[in-house]
């Protein structure tokens, strides 16, 4: 039997004695009534894209759930379990945030499998087919444009399943009556690996743009 992974290990120690010794009243305080995130951000679980650090968040300011490709699955309570749906539940009638974040990602693999109509399943249950299916009509008009290229093919379906989820979520009466009422922001943003850059969905238009500190520093002037 494979003992607990000796790098988590070493990581709890190494957290204990410089983080968590830094913010104990934080966390102490934190450990008392309970959380008040203001926002819910939903994400992929690409080990690459961690909202807690790519915001620079506290602990206890975001309420974060994580899945395949951070799609979100239409209201649907028919008895079966949904994961992603009882943490939307939580987060808007229990924890009461006032904004809902999709993060989208570059190279994501959940995306670049909703492309691949070829491969293969990995496993009988083929639960990544499935949980992709939800993008199954985007993926299939993005494949059928001609002019893209297989990279812009990717992205240009990273973002649209943003914009799919944030339709998905006012699905939930919950969600729609509080975002119509004015006392819940939904937002979509898109993170790019590579460079660090942030676009943020323009939710009049749908549209993608960088957001201004990212254009600042790529500009060389000085954030306004």
């Amino acid at each position: 039997m494979l003992g607990f992974p000796e790098t988590l290990v070493t990581g709890h120690q190494d957290f204990l004695a410089s983080r968590f010794t830094r913010e104990t009243a934080r966390y102490k305080a934190l450990a008392g009534p309970g959380q008040a995130p203001d926002t819910l951000v939903i994400a992929c679980c690409d080990s690459r894209v961690t909202p807690e650090i790519i915001f620079d968040a506290a602990p206890g300011d975001l309420f974060v759930v994580r899945n395949v490709a951070n799609l979100i699955p239409p209201c649907e309570p028919d008895g079966a379990y949904h994961a992603t749906s009882a943490a939307i539940e939580f987060a808007v009638q229990s924890l009461k945030v006032g904004n809902i974040v999709v993060l989208g990602h570059g190279g994501c693999g959940g995306i670049r499998a909703a492309l691949d109509t070829a491969s293969s399943p990995l496993s009988p249950g083929d639960f990544i087919g499935k949980w992709m299916n939800l993008l199954a009509p985007a993926a299939n008009t993005v494949l059928a444009e001609p002019t893209l290229r297989d990279c812009e093919r990717q992205t240009a379906l990273e973002r649209i399943s943003i914009r799919c989820s944030i339709e998905n979520l006012r699905t939930f009466p919950c969600v729609e009556a509080l975002e119509r009422q004015g006392r819940l922001g939904l937002h979509g943003a898109w993170f790019d690996i590579s460079s660090g850059a942030m676009w943020l969905m323009d939710m009049h238009t749908g549209r993608f743009e960088q957001s201004i500190s990212d254009r600042a520093k790529s500009s060389g002037k000085t954030k306004l």
